[in-house]
């Protein structure tokens, strides 16, 4: 058995050489495309509408919209999503997979995909595998910049007696434009998916916020183990290939703290779910929702109340009005590589991490302990 590490669980060694954080580039290179912040969107209806998409792309990230979900099933996506709030905990999911059960309108995801494109955002889209030889056709000729291949648990060979399944080689020819798959968690799993000619890897099995998978089925490795394991292969595929695949640290940041970590372990970039969900422009007015609630037999999901906390800007660049480090997020990334001698993303990669149980409960002794002076 092997030892593996979450965020709480490490933490990173100042360098010997402090950096203005003006002075860091943290920008994110995916094919032909610049990313001036590091961070995609999660594709999940509590947090990526066409509106939120084109505000997230303004501020220099990329926002991935789910064509499977309420965006693409139903005309005005805005009354279910009321509904989705409004319910009692105990009709939630009974409800999401009633809503879910109903068929993709492959009209709509044009319409959605333009209405980002209509005023130059970048557009990237998410599909699962079952789908994405069907749809993903009709999302290039709408005209999207990125497709994201995405479901709990996806390796480069998949055995079925039903079907031929997703061949990404294929797929990659096909679309002609970056593709990013996921999600995956080992080092194996990595390579062999790199070695399809994929752009970029999500990481990350069961640690969303609103993710029970870990329960359900007993599945996953925490986040910075993972996303060590997944940099290696990266290295491995780059010395073997000279191809750069990047690695997206995908669920489980709570913090900007939790985002540092995940980048001294090897991230290119990081996905966000349940910390963008908080902001007044997401979808899902104060709740968050796991995208794999609505199976029809087993759902891994379950929604939960986030709360509304800042604008979207806030959360990512600030002012922050708390400080439990849910806001600001840019701003924690430049001032930890500044901190970590780290001048570029690369350059935090080789940050010293160590493990330490302690640093939850080592420091922010009277903020947590109030009563206690």
């Amino acid at each position: 058995m092997e030892r593996a590490y979450g965020f709480d669980e490490v933490a990173l060694v100042p360098g010997d050489t402090t950096i203005n954080p003006d002075h860091t580039n943290i920008d994110f290179v995916l094919g032909n495309l610049t990313f001036s912040i590091p961070i995609l969107a999660a594709a999940m209806d509590a947090v990526v509408d066409p509106p939120f998409a084109i505000q997230f792309s303004r501020l220099g990230g990329l926002a991935v919209l789910n064509l499977e979900g309420v965006q693409t099933r139903y005309e005005n996506p805005e009354e279910i999503l009321d509904q989705i709030a409004q319910a009692p905990e105990t009709e939630v999911t009974p409800l999401l997979q009633n809503i879910y059960s109903q068929p993709i309108k492959e009209r709509l995801i044009g319409e959605r995909i333009k209405n980002i494109k209509r005023v130059g955002a970048i557009c990237a889209v998410s599909l699962t595998p079952a789908n994405t030889k069907r749809l993903a056709p009709i999302a290039k000729e709408a005209g999207i910049d990125v497709l994201v291949v995405q479901s709990t648990v996806t390796t480069a060979r998949h055995i079925s007696k039903s079907y031929r399944g997703l061949i990404l080689p294929e797929l990659r020819q096909m679309m002609s434009l970056p593709v990013i798959v996921g999600n995956c968690c080992s080092h194996s799993a990595a390579l062999e998916l790199m070695r399809t000619g994929i752009d970029s890897i999500l990481v990350g099995v069961g640690p969303g916020a609103a993710c029970t998978t870990r329960e359900v089925i007993g599945v996953g490795v925490p986040q910075i183990t993972a996303t060590i394991d997944c940099a290696a292969a990266r290295e491995t595929y780059f010395k073997e290939s000279g191809k750069y695949v990047s690695v997206i640290t995908d669920g489980g940041i709570r913090t900007g703290g939790d985002l540092c970590k995940a980048f001294a372990a090897g991230a290119d970039a990081v996905m966000l779910g349940s910390p963008l969900a908080q902001a007044a422009e997401a979808p899902g007015k104060g709740y968050h929702w796991g995208m794999s609630h609505p199976h029809p037999a087993l759902p891994r999901g379950t929604r939960v109340k986030v709360g509304t906390c800042a604008s979207l800007e806030q959360v990512l660049f600030g002012p922050t009005s708390v400080t439990d480090g849910t806001q600001n997020l840019v701003g924690a990334l430049r001032t930890s590589m500044g901190v970590c001698s780290a001048r570029t993303i690369k350059e935090m990669h080789k940050t010293k991490m160590i493990i330490a149980p302690a640093i939850k409960t080592e420091g922010k002794y009277l903020q947590v302990n109030p009563q206690h002076p």
